[in-house]
């Protein structure tokens, strides 16, 4: 006796209608049990309902600065956050549950304008939600959290207070128009590229140079790993990202007339970085397409052990800066530690590529797969560019 909810009462600690609540604990006109701060929460304190159900009988709030939009206040106790969390950063979890994590409002806005699926928003100020396209969040679950739950969980120095939970996305569904008014015919071929940050480079550097796909092997992180996405700053949603392939599907990924040519960034003592030599012989002892275990230790990826093949394909070795972009090209870059595969080498060979070096100063071991990539995509979109431009002056020029 003495618990009143809107005209209704009942023994002390009973809910009547989900309107009941201790005396003196008040919500905007409704009541509700003891550790419940929510308007309209009805269930017992964190109770939660299944998958990123909040508590039964929950009621939206809506804010002026979000037009048309309603959201959840987490109350204390309520476990959503921390479940989600920990699912999305699992690659197990990820896998079985389809689900990624974005975190900070520009890269969820950049999934959104490329057409990803956001199905939960965790937010804990509404100024980073007011950046996002509000028309793409009428059917997100949007759960306002305090930033404190959100800086327990975030993987950056500085959290931005924003946690989207996306549908993993499938490439073929996504769209790039930005990026499709800037692309160039050059493709890239991740193998057994295992460190993350190493990977999130790569993907944002082939962004930038314009690919338009870009292909993983199995070997290689997964490419929705938090730290890999962190290093990409949105590549992800700017060009076409193709993972966990098996080799002997990649062909089937590019067309028959794309030329194949691998990074080899073995070569040692090539002379000044100014020198431009043409083709070495194939087979050339100088440069060689796969390393040894025991060379280049200080890679970020685990050290692990391989046997060099007996024999390898017989392919020319040249300078990256001596022409080798074609009107199609696509370009395999291997790990630090593992190196190009078997049969990266028989692809590149199959479609008379070239194992392209980046010519070094003396005394310096080698370039990480990043700044190697880097270097070849910027330099095939160069060459790629120059022969357009030779090709738009010529018909000018017979005229």
């Amino acid at each position: 006796a003495g618990q009143e909810g809107p005209g209704l009462r009942g023994p002390a600690g009973q809910e009547e209608l989900g309107l009941g609540g201790p005396a003196g604990q008040e919500g905007p006109g409704l009541r509700g049990p003891a550790g419940q701060e929510e308007l309209g929460l009805s269930g017992p304190a964190g109770q939660e309902g299944p998958g990123l159900h909040g508590p039964a009988g929950q009621l939206p709030y809506s804010h002026a600065a979000l037009p048309g939009l309603s959201f959840e206040r987490a109350s204390p106790g309520d476990k959503r956050l921390a479940k989600v969390m920990t699912i999305v950063k699992s690659k197990k979890f990820r896998d079985q549950h389809g689900k990624i994590l974005l975190e900070g409002w520009r890269l969820i806005a950049d999934a959104l304008e490329a057409g990803a699926s956001l199905e939960t928003l965790f937010f804990s100020n509404m100024d980073s939600v007011k950046k996002l396209p509000l028309e793409k969040l009428k059917h997100v679950k949007l759960i306002k959290v305090k930033f404190d739950e959100i800086k327990m969980w975030s993987e950056l120095v500085t959290p931005q207070g924003t946690l989207g939970i996306f549908v993993k996305p499938e490439y073929s569904k996504m769209k790039y128009p930005i990026q499709q008014e800037h692309t160039v015919p050059l493709f890239l071929i991740c193998d057994n590229i295992r460190d993350p940050g190493n990977l999130g480079t790569i993907l944002r550097s082939a962004a930038a140079a314009g690919c338009s796909k870009i292909l993983l092997t199995k070997g290689c992180v997964d490419v929705w790993e938090p730290k890999v996405l962190r290093a990409g700053m949105g590549a992800h949603f700017r060009m076409a990202v193709i993972a966990s392939l098996e080799w002997e599907v990649v062909p089937n990924y590019i067309s028959t007339r794309t030329c194949v040519h691998m990074a080899d960034h073995s070569c040692k003592d090539v002379g000044s970085p100014s020198a431009l030599p043409g083709p070495l012989p194939a087979g050339d002892q100088s440069c060689r397409s796969s390393r040894t275990a025991d060379e280049y230790e200080e890679s970020d990826s685990e050290d692990e052990e391989r046997e060099d093949p007996l024999s390898l394909p017989k392919v020319d070795t040249q300078s990256c800066y001596h022409p080798w972009a074609t009107e199609q090209t696509a370009i395999v870059v291997g790990g630090e530690t593992y190196g190009l595969s078997l049969e990266a080498l028989l692809l590149v060979e199959k479609t008379r590529g070239r194992r392209l070096y980046i010519p070094i100063t003396p005394g310096v071991e080698s370039l990480n797969s990043a700044m190697a990539a880097c270097i070849l995509l910027f330099e095939g979109r160069r060459q790629l560019l120059l022969q357009a431009a030779d090709a738009n002056r010529t018909p000018r020029s017979q005229k």
